[in-house]
């Protein structure tokens, strides 16, 4: 929200409170502590009253400045918090020098002055990051009152205090942003990707992919000044990127205590790495899951004589098919969530399910955490005090996607365990993974949790409580390594439960773009994986979009084909649409000795897969606002076309860049634009890279050694590349380095080998 009118001035009715003195500093060995007042102190008089803020400086992570901001100290605080990963016995370097204290966590710093004017300065290495000073930190109140009138002490109770009704209380803390700095992340932000000018609610929704709104909001910005901001709260924060004050990042929430981490990094992808220490790594997906999802489609009418000529017409077309999913119907209509098959469709789902499995193939369910009065699950919601209740006792019910619908309480451990039950039923069946959809219509007002959580707070994170538990059900009766979702909300933490994608978007060029913009967002906050329905999901596009989203969506993470009102198997758009599928299917099953060494590093680093450019290119100003091109791990960039006239434009940065389909090589440094068909996009190799394909036939999990392809590209003379190649177990299982010298490489490999083949895309002499 805004406050200011104009540089010099408040909007009327705010009474805005700036930190402006420090006015006592004291230390210990863990932290820094300030007294700062609202205004310069000239008498012992003027100490008399308020508003004062204490502001701590801490670090529980090594590279973070812990940052909390109190008013009031005495109010209660009430659940949920995030989970984080804070080291309660991690010590930072505290020292007191002639005028300031400074604050050392790993090369990460903070510059404390002893007294004067507010003025924090936060160093990595040295390097300044950001800074706080005149009119930055703040408390602010909703003016209820006016100055030349007397009043007795209740009536000024909305200036002393904060009013639970009015809700008057905002903290607020603005960061600067230099010259030629750019801010990206909140989450899956659908907006323009650089978030300069943009005000930002982080405040879950379900808006589709062509508003500001979000599914997945996320307290959490990066810059590319290479550090990062984590606002430590799960209720609603509101951000003015450069939109209020355009030289300041501000942020603000309810109430009397702010609390944030400042993380410090070398790039943006060790930032993101020391985000995700703190709020937790992505899970490792199965290998499965690389591989082509298709759906039922939402409001399609199915059975399994439908499912099975989907499935079959896969095969028959020789498009290698991993994962089956049934979405909403797979219910009888207004009985969602039951957890039941229709019968009327399918009278013995789990002999179905068994035929389904014998061809190869995982199942997916849809799901969510919406009872219908319906169900069969109702009655026993209700027995049970398992669904969210009004202040009254009742259960609270609305008609908004299903009539009276409940929905299901996941503070209540009773209400967590009856809802696993009715998975793990599922699972028995043969249901490998759930698509949790949903979770983010969580009303605030007038309703109460079983452990007395705060409404407010429980919006965003009732989606992090939501998937926890699907989460742990697949990894208890599958293993950790097994367990996959597919959904749609998220909060801080909710990359620990993978794979996310992007909800509602249309079948356009426009929406395919925002799209990519929202997943790049999302990557750029800490989350590992990403997907979309490609070809979009509302209407049906033309067969040339379908086709070149599939090249789109075969080249991400994670690939589904799904959509709203009709099927998305290829041969309804047309035959060449088969080709095509078939073409970048077979490609990224190739590619999976690749993606599955990626995938491992974005669990173990929090990197993610699928990331803007920025990220590994975070000192050249050219990758600064690239939206429409990624690196798909760290060998691999990817840019899709856009358009009907089959035209991609990119930017490549410095090297010698190798398209892993032609062969051709692109001098780095420089702007291309290239025309192809839809057996071509950009998908070019990273200079001083190892690519290892694997002997793909049609499952995606398969031996990456035996009979792979190793291929060195442009390895410069003097220079290093490695790689490792892992099995479907996680285990390593080759170590692959090449050196070289002159016109040879020295190629040596640790570990299993399997008939692989090297090569040089230049066509340099191979030495093993």
């Amino acid at each position: 929200m805004k406050y200011a009118d104009g540089l010099w001035l408040n909007k009327p009715g705010y009474g805005v409170n700036y930190a402006t003195q420090i006015y006592e500093v004291t230390a210990d060995e863990k932290s820094i502590n300030v007294l700062a007042t609202n205004q310069w102190i000239g008498n012992r008089g003027m100490t008399l009253g308020g508003p004062v803020l204490e502001i701590t400086f801490t670090s529980t992570l090594k590279n973070t400045i812990k940052v909390t901001v109190d008013h009031f100290k005495g109010r209660v605080t009430k659940a949920p918090s995030f989970e984080l990963y804070e080291d309660a016995d991690f010590k930072p370097v505290i020292t007191e020098k002639d005028d300031a204290f400074e604050l050392v966590s790993g090369k990460t710093k903070v510059v404390v002055p002893k007294g004067g004017a507010w003025d924090i300065k936060y160093y990595y290495d040295g390097r300044l990051l950001t800074k706080q000073g005149w009119r930055t930190t703040s408390y602010i109140l909703e003016e209820q009152w006016k100055t030349n009138e007397r009043m007795a002490d209740d009536e000024m109770k909305p200036f002393f205090a904060h009013d639970d009704t009015a809700e008057n209380g905002v903290m607020r803390e603005m960061m600067n942003i230099s010259v030629g700095e750019s801010i990206y992340g909140f989450g899956e932000k659908f907006s323009t990707f650089v978030k300069n000018g943009q005000t930002v609610d982080v405040w879950n929704n379900d808006g589709g992919t062509s508003s500001e709104q979000s599914y997945k909001s996320i307290p959490f910005y990066v810059s590319s000044n290479s550090y990062g901001l984590f606002v430590n709260h799960p209720e609603k924060v509101n951000f003015e990127v450069a939109s209020e004050t355009v030289s300041k990042v501000a942020f603000s929430v309810q109430g009397e205590h702010l609390e944030y981490f400042v993380i410090g990094g070398a790039n943006i992808a060790e930032v993101l790495s020391t985000y995700t220490d703190l709020t937790g790594k992505p899970a490792l997906t199965p290998a499965y899951t690389f591989g082509l999802w298709l759906t039922t489609s939402f409001t399609t009418n199915y059975d399994e004589e439908t499912v099975t000529s989907f499935i079959d017409g896969m095969a028959e077309r020789d498009i290698p098919l991993e994962v089956f999913h049934f979405d909403c119907f797979w219910m009888k209509e207004f009985n969602w969530c039951d957890f039941t098959w229709d019968k009327r469709m399918f009278p013995d789902p789990k002999a179905m399910l068994q035929r389904l499995k014998a061809k190869g193939l995982e199942i997916c369910v849809w799901i969510n955490s919406y009872i219908a009065q319906r169900s069969t699950m109702f009655d026993e919601g209700v027995k049970g005090g398992y669904f969210l209740k009004t202040t009254d006792g009742s259960v609270w019910q609305g008609d908004m996607w299903q009539p009276g619908m409940a929905i299901v309480d996941f503070t209540n451990p009773a209400a967590r365990e009856w809802y696993k039950s009715k998975l793990r039923a599922l699972c028995e069946m043969g249901v490998n993974a759930f698509k949790t959809d949903f979770g983010e219509r969580i009303p605030t007002k007038g309703v109460v949790y079983y452990d007395g959580s705060d409404p407010y707070k429980m919006h965003n994170y009732y989606t992090y409580l939501y998937n926890k538990t699907v989460h742990e059900v697949l990894e208890e009766y599958y293993g950790k390594d097994k367990a996959c979702l597919f959904a749609r909300s998220a909060t801080v933490g909710g990359q620990k439960f993978p794979v996310h994608w992007g909800g509602d978007c249309f079948s356009n060029y426009e929406s395919m773009w925002e799209t990519l913009r929202g997943g790049l967002s999302l990557c750029m906050s800490g989350f590992g994986y990403f997907s979309h329905d490609i070809s979009g999901f509302e209407a049906q596009g033309t067969p040339d979009l379908y086709k070149r989203w599939c090249a789109f969506g075969l080249m991400s993470s994670h690939s589904r084909l799904h959509g709203n009102s009709s099927y998305r198997v290829p041969w309804n758009f047309d035959e060449e649409s088969c080709d095509v599928l078939r073409h970048w299917t077979k490609l990224k099953g190739r590619l999976m000795p690749y993606l599955w060494t990626q995938a491992h590093k974005t669990h173990e680093t929090g990197i993610p897969m699928m990331r803007a450019m920025v990220v590994d290119y975070t000192d050249d100003p050219a990758c600064r606002n690239l939206d429409r091109q990624y690196m798909l791990g760290d060998n691999l960039l990817v840019a899709p076309v856009f358009n009907e006239e089959g035209t991609a434009q990119y930017y490549v940065p410095e090297g010698k860049w190798t398209d892993i389909q032609t062969g051709k090589v692109f001098d780095g440094g420089k702007w291309y634009t290239t025309k192809h068909d839809y057996f071509s996009m950009p998908v070019l190799a990273k200079p001083n890279s190892i690519i290892v394909y694997g002997d793909f036939k049609r499952a995606f999990e398969y031996d990456y050694a035996e009979n792979a392809e190793v291929v060195i590209y442009q390895l410069e003379d003097g220079k290093t590349a490695e790689t490792v190649v892992y099995d479907t177990e996680s285990n390593k299982l080759l170590t692959l380095k090449a050196t070289r010298s002159g016109d040879v490489i020295k190629v040596t490999a640790e570990g299993t080998a399997k008939n692989f083949k090297v090569r040089s895309a230049e066509g340099l002499s191979i030495e093993m």
